[in-house]
């Protein structure tokens, strides 16, 4: 390895990865708190933030992707110097989150049905839906605080986003405290006081987005506020075909996830919540390399609207070789945290002893989900976002979804092995989806390298 070139090339990236890194967090952060402090209430309350969540993540997330296609637009946008069209992109982008969160708002508000499907007790269902109708209170705020964040993003001016993220997380633990147990004469709510408060947040965090955007420099003469514009359909449609294979994509791994905690729910509470912290636990370090591949996605969109398509190749795989280092660094401190982690999570034994191995089994795949969320976080730089869709719908669903469910409830040579059998399924799955995301990421950028004297 370069020493020089590997600093060259990654200082910059790290330097936008941090902060992006910070909201990440300050915004996953929100979970953790629910899973902590309705844990600390009951178990039911617990296993209910978790059921919801299976409903709640997965959709947030395809909303979030598919409105990820303004990032690359903007940076590209900014690449070539051609910032007028910006404030024609938020909009455009605003209309596409407003139709993605009335398609949620549906599904959320109608998910009972699938908790008595899937077998999960009355008492955890009730919770749960109740935590899914307090939460579509804030899915408006969500949509546009996610466009304004992928105009900052783009920008290269994630700096913000950290601190109206921090700001939103800061309200959300007093906000929980009051609505689950009950002060300050508010009713005790449980699982459900977590929906509220987390909608309170994002409706706050929407709010300051808002502000910084319409007052500061370096983004009000975009004049997003100035002007109402209706629905353009051809931007529409190309935000559309840019970002509905990000946010499917990125459903689909969330999915995995989550669809396990629906698959397992007549496994009873216990198996809920220990498969709920672990998730919880290991989606929040799972933060440090998205992260990194967002700031990827910003930093090869701005070479490529440069035109400079070496940059943007030498960019991803010197990014690629960063992720590789931080998640070794991951991978440790899990191995060596785990035991007093879990103990943060529930006082419960069970929880905490069934939690505490599959963190254990999730040390095994962290090269590989480093290496295929940077991969695919290039990619979009390049806004080669469909292929994405297609291998992490493969790997996914068919290897890691299938081959889990073979292995946990199957009839499989060993047995069923319950909800870890899901987890070595995640390993497989994603171990696929690296090795085909990498190829590919190798394919589209030589091409656009080979293709550049000629453009």
């Amino acid at each position: 390895m370069n020493l020089k070139a590997f600093w060259q090339h990654n200082q910059p990236l790290i330097l936008l990865a941090l902060p992006l890194l910070g909201a990440q967090l300050a915004q996953t952060g929100m979970g953790v708190v629910d899973t902590l402090m309705a844990g600390r209430l009951s178990a039911t309350d617990l296993a209910a933030v978790a059921v919801g969540t299976s409903v709640f993540a997965p959709l947030m997330l395809l909303i979030f992707g598919t409105l990820l296609a303004t990032t690359p637009l903007v940076a590209q946008a900014r690449g070539a110097q051609q910032l007028d069209r910006l404030a024609h992109t938020v909009h455009q982008a605003s209309w596409v989150g407003l139709f993605m969160i009335v398609l949620a708002a549906v599904l959320m508000l109608n998910a009972h049905w699938v908790f008595t499907l899937m077998g999960i007790s009355a008492a955890v269902a009730d919770l749960a839906s109740g935590y899914l109708q307090a939460l579509v209170w804030g899915l408006p705020a969500l949509a546009f605080f996610q466009v304004l964040r992928c105009l900052c993003e783009g920008m290269n001016h994630a700096r913000p986003i950290l601190w109206i993220s921090l700001a939103g997380l800061l309200l959300n633990i007093p906000a929980n405290y009051v609505l689950i147990y009950g002060h300050l004469g508010f009713p005790q709510l449980g699982a459900i006081g977590c929906g509220y408060a987390t909608a309170l947040s994002f409706w706050f965090m929407a709010f300051l987005l808002s502000l910084y955007v319409h007052w500061h420099r370096l983004t009000r003469h975009f004049a997003i506020f100035s002007q109402w514009q209706w629905p353009h359909f051809g931007m529409i449609r190309h935000l559309l075909w840019v970002g509905l294979p990000i946010g499917l994509s990125i459903f689909v791994e969330a999915s995995l996830f989550t669809t396990i905690a629906l698959f397992i729910g007549g496994l009873g509470e216990v198996v809920v919540a220990g498969h709920q912290v672990a998730f919880n636990f290991t989606g929040l370090l799972f933060m440090i390399p998205l992260s990194l591949g967002m700031a990827l996605t910003v930093k090869v969109g701005h070479a490529l609207g440069s035109g400079n398509a070496a940059q943007a190749r030498a960019v991803s795989f010197y990014g690629l070789q960063l992720s590789l280092l931080i998640a070794l660094v991951t991978a440790l401190f899990m191995w060596l945290s785990a035991a007093w982690v879990v103990q943060l999570y529930s006082p419960n034994t069970e929880v905490q002893y069934l939690a505490m191995g599959l963190i254990k089994l999730a040390v095994f795949y962290q090269i590989s989900d480093a290496l295929q969320v940077n991969a695919a976080g290039a990619l979009r730089g390049y806004k080669d976002t469909r292929i994405i869709m297609l291998i992490t719908l493969f790997s996914y669903w068919l290897i890691g979804l299938g081959g889990g469910w073979w292995l946990g409830m199957g009839a499989n040579p060993w047995g069923p092995m319950g909800v870890q059998g899901f987890w070595y399924g995640l390993i497989a799955g994603l171990s696929f989806a690296a090795v085909l995301l990498v190829w590919r990421l190798h394919t589209t950028s030589r091409d656009f390298h080979h293709k550049e004297p000629s453009s």
